[in-house]
């Protein structure tokens, strides 16, 4: 019997967590018990929660040899989803909303083993962070976008133009800093950049940026950022509930529709910045983080990338910034009055 070997199988390109689709399921609504299904099965308005002992699965996907880079890919070894070869395709985008009002984007990914009997399974990639013991309300399902490229989920940093403060003070275009650009930051002074990200997304959905105008933080000119990009707030008194004075908040639990607002259509061409340490660095003079380091963030890299990363950050020890991380809820028991700057009247 003539022994045929199997391909050598790809190295993995992306590494990300999923969920079986099945662990998001309706309880209340037209699908009543039913898990996430395709598109065309879906109901807006049904109410969805994530089963309490659902596990995240490792997806592993081999770099794509042609054709759309997201919409169409193969299982890398190392998956436990698949075997390796197996297609796996994007098919939607799904937005709910949480009881807090915040909006949660999920991409919908199809698998099917090889032969022709394979039964196609399902899985979610949240985009935002989803719990369990929470309901979410289906809004919308739309089709995804052809220009996604999964590696790039990470680096929704800082848009192009962004003015970045120097060591020596000076303001410098993001797009125009390279590795080892020393940049000043809060706790340790003058730094050395050691990586650089950069991606161009369609700006829509949870890749449309935010723009916070100017002088509402104290911005010297309107700050473009990724939604999930935390700024660093000083509040003169400790917070009930609140570890330190120095809170972290993400750029989207700002957006009031006024001051600051969801700017989508086009493109949006984003920087990260890294450095030996989860830093506060300055742009456009505000306080804002740069690009924490970690397994979790790293492992979403292209290999050569990540191993380049892990060389240069052995063991990915970034911790936190000791700020506190602030969510929706706790900024409205602040008031706008304790977070946007008043403007001095003439």
């Amino acid at each position: 019997m003539q022994h045929i070997s199997d391909p050598a199988p790809q190295a993995a390109a992306h590494r990300f967590s999923v969920f079986s689709a099945s662990d998001i399921y309706v309880t209340s609504g037209a699908n009543l018990g039913d898990g996430l299904g395709e598109a065309e099965e879906l109901c807006p308005g049904d109410i969805y929660e994530l089963d309490i002992e659902a596990v995240a699965l490792r997806l592993a996907l081999a770099q794509p040899r042609s054709g759309p880079a997201a919409r169409q890919q193969t299982v890398a070894d190392g998956s436990e989803v698949g075997t390796p070869g197996d297609p796996l395709m994007l098919t939607s985008r799904l937005t709910l909303m949480a009881p807090d009002g915040e909006k949660v984007e999920l991409l919908m990914l199809r698998h099917r083993a090889a032969g022709r009997s394979a039964v196609a399974e399902l899985y979610v990639l949240p985009l935002t962070p989803i719990a369990p013991r929470t309901e979410y309300t289906l809004l919308q399902v739309e089709d995804p976008p052809d220009d996604l490229r999964l590696a790039d989920l990470i680096c929704l940093s800082f848009c192009r133009g962004t003015l970045i403060t120097l060591g020596s003070g000076a303001q410098m275009p993001i797009e125009s800093l390279e590795p080892g650009t020393r940049i000043l930051t809060r706790d340790r002074g003058p730094q050395p950049i050691r990586w650089i990200g950069r991606t161009t997304l369609r700006a829509r959905g949870s890749f449309a940026p935010v723009v916070i105008a100017k002088g509402t933080l104290g911005n010297v000119a309107d700050l473009i950022v990724g939604q999930h990009h935390r700024l660093f707030l000083y509040q003169r008194q400790r917070i009930a509930g609140m570890n330190t004075s120095e809170l972290l908040v993400q750029a989207r639990h700002l957006v009031d529709g006024d001051r600051v607002f969801l700017r989508e259509g086009g493109f949006a061409e984003y920087f990260s910045l890294v450095f030996d340490q989860h830093e506060i660095i300055y742009a456009e003079g505000i306080p804002v983080e740069s690009l924490m380091v970690n397994e979790a963030t790293v492992s979403s890299f292209p290999d050569e990338i990540a191993d380049d990363l892990r060389t240069r950050f052995p063991g990915l020890s970034h911790n936190q910034h000791f700020g506190t991380e602030a969510t929706r809820h706790q900024l409205d028991a602040l008031g706008p009055d304790a977070i946007y700057r008043k403007t001095r009247k003439r």
